[in-house]
This record gives structure tokens, C-alpha cells and sequence, in this order.
């Protein structure tokens, strides 16, 4: 692997290529982006230079969609006809049914493999682009690349491979429902005005994600609702059983079963 194209240079795209710099990438890295986008990472040395996506393409031997999921799909459907036919053409959107799906019926010419590193932050944008973003972190590949495969183990993440349909089942309950929860604990605490007074560590750390920006988790609901619907359904069904052992000693054992979890989740 010589060239890389990142389209969509800020927080994921832009560590993405940080960390392959990092991981011994000695290849050139362009940038597909806005103007302030581009120029700020050439200026942090994230790439080396910026091109439209007809130009980057043509010569790139991976390309990475790092994109908000609308405008990778709508990238996928018009790409093809810029790639070379030994190219990999791979993503970092946060779904992967709808968007291995499409790339099956508009890329015919490069190869595609839908991806998902488990990592970002609250701030955004490339600026805060970081080498060590993935480190550690879940990195979920739809399919078996051996390529790709091998750089998210230079690069440090933990590679998963899980078919478009169970990792949307599973974010679904790992990452979705937690925005959500995260949304409503801050609409409930917020509709209490004096809640502020006796806020502690745990509201803080549980309404964290509720700082997240809508337009990123709109194409998120869009493109997974049905997982998240039974995601949802599920926890307000928990909900409601330990709301009946709320006096009950069988609250312990809720207790000490969750623990476990937690405890297995964190191993």
C-alpha cells in the first residue's frame, strides 16, 4: 500500500491516518474535504495534500470514507468510476447494513469492505485528531481483508469481524441505546430546576453523551431504527421489572447480577 485517501478529513478520518503515519505508513495521504477541513490538516501534518474525489481516487490504492453515513453512501454511489480496479475502498460509519449493501450494488470495479473503529471523543473536527485513537478500542470489519486486517492490528485496535447485520444489532445495544438513555437522564434531571444544586459524579458521567450533536445520530436512527426500537424496548422492559422490585430483597440480586455483567463487559 503506497497512497491513501481519506474522505472526510476530521476526528475518526483524520486519527486514521495519524495512526497509519504512527504504525510506519511512509506512503502519501490525501485529503478529501471542506477547504477549512483540508487546511487545517495539511497544516497539522495530517496529510500531505488536498484533492477533489475524482483525483484522489484515481490514485489511491485505499480509500477511507469517513464520512457522517448519508454522505458516505452517497460517495459510494458515484466512486467507482474514479478508482483504479486494485483499490480498497473501505468506511468508518457508525451502521454497516445499508452501506455494504449499497457499496454490493454501485461498486463493481474496486474491492469493498464495510468497517467501524469503536473510538471517537466529544470534540470534533481534526484538530483533535489523535494517533492513539484506536488503540485498544474494537475495530469491526464486515468482512476479511487481510490488508486492512493487518494495519488495524499495526495501528493497535482489536479486530472484530461481524456480518452488517449483528454489528448493527449490537451497537444498537451498546452504543445507540446509551446516547439515548444518556438523552432522556439529561431531559429528566434538566425538567427538575433545583437538580443542579445536588448533581454529583454520576449525573455528570451518565448525562455525558448527551452533549453529542443530532447531526450525526440522524442518519444513525435513520439507518438502524429497527435494532434500536428492540434495543429500546428491551431496556424499558428492565426498567419496569426492577420498578416491581423496587421493596423487594430481589433487588440485591438485580444488583449483583448487573454487577457481573459490568464486571465481564470491562474484562
Amino acid at each position: 500500500m503506497n497512497s491513501v485517501t481519506i474522505v472526510g478529513v476530521g476526528l475518526i478520518g483524520g486519527s486514521f491516518a495519524l495512526a497509519l503515519r504512527k504504525a510506519g505508513f511512509e506512503g502519501r495521504i490525501t485529503g478529501v474535504s471542506s477547504k477549512p477541513a483540508a487546511d487545517a490538516a495539511i497544516a497539522g501534518g495530517v496529510i500531505d495534500e488536498a484533492l477533489p474525489l475524482d483525483e484522489a481516487a484515481a490514485k489511491s490504492d485505499l480509500i477511507y470514507l469517513a464520512q457522517p453515513i448519508e454522505r458516505i453512501l452517497q460517495t459510494i454511489d458515484v466512486i467507482d468510476a474514479y478508482v483504479q480496479s486494485s483499490a480498497l475502498i473501505t468506511d468508518a460509519g457508525s451502521t454497516k447494513h445499508g452501506i455494504v449493501a449499497r457499496a454490493a450494488s454501485a461498486i463493481r470495479k474496486a474491492r469493498f469492505v464495510g468497517g467501524h473503529p469503536m473510538a471517537g471523543k466529544e470534540s470534533r473536527g481534526v484538530e483533535h485528531a489523535d494517533a492513539d485513537l484506536f488503540r485498544g478500542r474494537p475495530y469491526v470489519l464486515t468482512s476479511r481483508e487481510p490488508m486492512l486486517e493487518t494495519w488495524i492490528e499495526r495501528i493497535g485496535a482489536r479486530l472484530v469481524i461481524l456480518s452488517p447485520e449483528e454489528h448493527d444489532r449490537l451497537v444498537a445495544v451498546t452504543s445507540h441505546l446509551p446516547q439515548l438513555l444518556s438523552t432522556a437522564l439529561a431531559s429528566v434531571i434538566g425538567s427538575e430546576p433545583d437538580a443542579a444544586q445536588v448533581a454529583g459524579p454520576a449525573a455528570l458521567d451518565l448525562t455525558r453523551l448527551a452533549f453529542s450533536p443530532y447531526e450525526i445520530w440522524r442518519d444513525i436512527f435513520a439507518t438502524n431504527a429497527e435494532p434500536i426500537d428492540a434495543a429500546l424496548g428491551a431496556f424499558i422492559a428492565k426498567l419496569e421489572e426492577l420498578r416491581a422490585v423496587l421493596r423487594s430483597p430481589q433487588m440485591e440480586r438485580e444488583f449483583e447480577k448487573a454487577s457481573a455483567a459490568a464486571k465481564a463487559l470491562r474484562d
